[in-house]
């Protein structure tokens, strides 16, 4: 369920000790350049989804775990950009961090840099469209800065400060990937893990339990709050829910 929400911006700012105009800060600028985006208000369908909300609401870091189809990167991105376009806010942007599956090795796909990894962008061109009812909206909020998408192979040496971070995908992480990825963290930052972690491409015994290892330090963290998305949370649709239960019933976990 959906209610436009409409984000407005004023075109000039006024000091009001002074009662004359001031300069905008870049922040105040770009939030004004994203002004006639209406992002729409997306309410949580589920009891993990209104979990999610709550625990986000409340300032926490999140690990968001489970089957396909529950929302978990939907509705990270929508409580992102809730955040983030509000003037009030003291995030700047959204970074969305992913690994390049299957190779992590970007060398392979034809074209520069940009090119190779808009392969790995394409869901987020969905979600974007749906949130704000524009095809373009993914590429117009990239465009002003509000939006940035990093591959795991080029994270390092980065330090992440006033933005949230989702790492999408993180199943196919390993565990110096995700370190890599957590210790780039900077001041006023959240960051948001979403991952089915019964779908992941890892082969080695050895990356997969480092992904364990690691979700085990998270779930150590006070300031993290873990959500299990469970089948009854499938909100993709119902032929998704009905496959994924019948393969669980089979015992069939990959």
């Amino acid at each position: 369920m959906y209610n436009n929400t409409n984000l407005t911006l004023d075109d000039e700012y006024f000091d009001v000790r002074e009662d004359k105009p001031r300069r905008r800060t870049k922040k105040e600028k770009r939030r004004g350049q994203n002004a006639n985006l209406n992002l729409r208000d997306v309410y949580p369908k589920t009891k993990n989804q209104i979990r999610t909300f709550t625990d986000y609401s409340k300032g926490n870091h999140l690990l968001l775990q489970g089957v396909a189809g529950t929302g978990k990167t939907f509705i990270s991105i929508y409580l992102a950009l809730q955040e983030i376009l509000n003037q009030n806010s003291k995030k700047d942007k959204l970074v969305i961090v992913r690994s390049v599956v299957p190779t992590r090795d970007m060398g392979f796909l034809p074209g520069n840099q940009k090119e190779k990894q808009r392969a790995y962008e394409l869901p987020y061109y969905s979600i974007f469209t749906e949130l704000f009812g524009r095809g373009d909206a993914y590429d117009y909020l990239k465009n002003r800065g509000t939006v940035e998408f990093i591959s795991t192979s080029f994270v390092r040496g980065t330090t992440l400060n006033n933005c949230i971070v989702i790492v999408d995908e993180c199943q196919n992480l390993t565990f110096h990937e995700l370190d890599s990825v957590i210790t780039r963290i900077g001041d006023n930052c959240r960051i948001l893990f979403c991952g089915d972690f019964l779908q992941s491409d890892l082969q080695k015994d050895t990356e997969k339990k480092g992904l364990l290892q690691f979700m085990q330090v998270i779930r150590s963290i006070s300031e993290f709050k873990t959500v299990q998305f469970e089948e009854g949370d499938i909100v993709r649709s119902a032929l998704v829910k009905a496959y994924i239960i019948a393969k669980l019933d089979h015992g069939i976990f990959t």
